[in-house]
């Protein structure tokens, strides 16, 4: 696999940096421009010419780092199962705390080269300021390893803590990156699929609260006034069967074009995604993949839908960051999670450009105006004008059986989003309660 124009640069500007006596690095890469191949090519630079001794790599999933790990084995031709014999080990954060002495002994024996994948997760520019990943990498790794590589895609915390290992500009407090390569650059470059992105909104809402029904003309004004929590918007059966109904319709039509292609819902908890499987199945007749920390195995879930035909998988927290399964096209963001990094990492899930024919990269969300913000910053992004978010309204026709109306409200009761009685037109797509 040849190396792209950026990871041949960032390649060449890294190790001539170690060269030079710098011993860390950081990248800043956008998601789904490849960071774990050009960390192994580097990586493999170290070792061949006989720079460095041993790789470690730390990430922050199980699934990330077995992808890191066949990725410096296949670049290397080495064996990085920490076994004896190997060239390292790709490890989690999580593992960082459960290292013995015998570990960190090796960065005096060794010149150890250490890749931290989404760096920003671990946090603390000293001991007393970190958290448990950062702190560790302060105490163990920092002074100790020969050289470091930092990966991320979103170079902020959304707690605003500082980054390990990092530098920040002034005035701006931004972080200080090596090597940048955003967005705009890789769609240039056909590296990024040009992102859509489709905020879904209803502007007939009616909350019965005490018997006092109130109305708003889209979830902004709803969410403003706190009366109704995201969280119970996006657990909505009604606004559920939208999304997902539109989504699929979305994903049967690029399907047509290149078959294998699938689509990711990311859901607020594992009640949430098992309930949209559940409508999945009764209202579109689809199976879906559901995946949480809840599973067996979820890093074999996550790996036999990589190279499955199947079309859509359900996640809690398994998908959203640095997993790479290439023929995700179409997303849902139905979780209560409101973060831009969040935002962005679930995006980057299906901005991986493939070899199929179509290349078309579609995320559905309600118009809640955070999201909207973070869609909008995408949009600024992308390197020349194009209509990237849309607005899509909900069409709901709910029946009043007692009645013997028809009602184009979605209808909150007493603050807990029941929905009676919905249908849900969508072009040739209906899906009724």
């Amino acid at each position: 696999m040849k190396l792209r124009k950026w990871q041949s640069e960032c390649v060449d500007k890294a190790f001539e940096q170690y060269l030079n006596g710098e011993t860390h690095f950081l990248t800043l890469a956008t998601p789904g421009a490849g960071k774990t191949f050009m960390a192994s090519e580097l990586a493999n630079r170290l070792l061949k010419r006989n720079v460095v001794d041993l790789i470690f790599c730390f990430s922050p999933s199980s699934i990330v780092s077995q992808d890191f790990s066949e990725s410096l084995q296949r670049k290397t031709q080495e064996r990085f199962d920490g076994l004896m014999g190997s060239k390292g080990r790709s490890l989690t954060y999580q593992n960082l705390q459960f290292l013995d002495v015998s570990f960190w002994q090796l960065f005096e024996r060794y010149k150890v080269f250490v890749i931290f994948d989404e760096i920003h997760h671990c946090a603390g520019s000293n001991v007393e300021n970190a958290n448990a990943w950062g702190e560790q990498i302060i105490l163990n790794i920092q002074d100790k390893a020969k050289f470091t590589l930092a990966l991320t895609g979103t170079p902020w915390r959304s707690d605003t803590a500082p980054i390990v290992l990092s530098n920040y500009m002034h005035p701006s407090n931004k972080i200080s990156c090596d090597f940048i390569y955003g967005l705009a650059e890789a769609i240039k470059d056909n590296v990024c699929r040009i992102p859509q992105i489709v905020a879904v909104d209803n502007n007939n809402i009616s909350v019965v609260d005490n018997e006092e029904t109130k109305t708003f003309n889209s979830f902004k004004t709803l969410l403003c006034q706190s009366i109704i929590p995201y969280k119970e918007v996006i657990e909505n059966t009604a606004v559920i069967k939208y999304v997902i109904s539109s989504a699929h319709q979305r994903l049967t039509s690029i399907r047509k074009e290149s078959p294998n292609a699938a689509g990711l819902i990311v859901a607020s908890s594992v009640e949430h995604a098992r309930n949209i499987s559940t409508l999945m199945k009764t209202y579109l007749n689809e199976d879906s993949v559901v995946v949480t920390y809840r599973e067996n195995e979820p890093t074999n879930i996550i790996q036999e839908f990589r190279h499955a035909q199947s079309k859509w998988i359900i996640s809690v927290g398994m998908i959203s960051e640095g997993t790479n399964i290439p023929r995700l096209q179409v997303c849902c963001h139905l979780t209560n999670i409101k973060t831009e990094m969040h935002f962005r990492q679930i995006l980057g899930r299906i901005l991986r450009v493939t070899g199929s024919k179509n290349q078309e990269a579609v995320m559905y969300m309600p118009a809640e105006p955070k999201l909207l913000e973070y869609a909008y910053r995408v949009k600024q992004d992308v390197p020349f004008e194009a209509d990237i978010v849309k607005f899509e309204k909900m069409k709901l026709q709910i029946e009043d059986k007692v009645n013997n109306k028809i009602s184009t409200t979605l209808k909150f009761d007493n603050k807990k989003i029941k929905l009676i009685q919905s249908e849900i037109k969508l072009g040739d797509t209906e899906v009724s309660a």
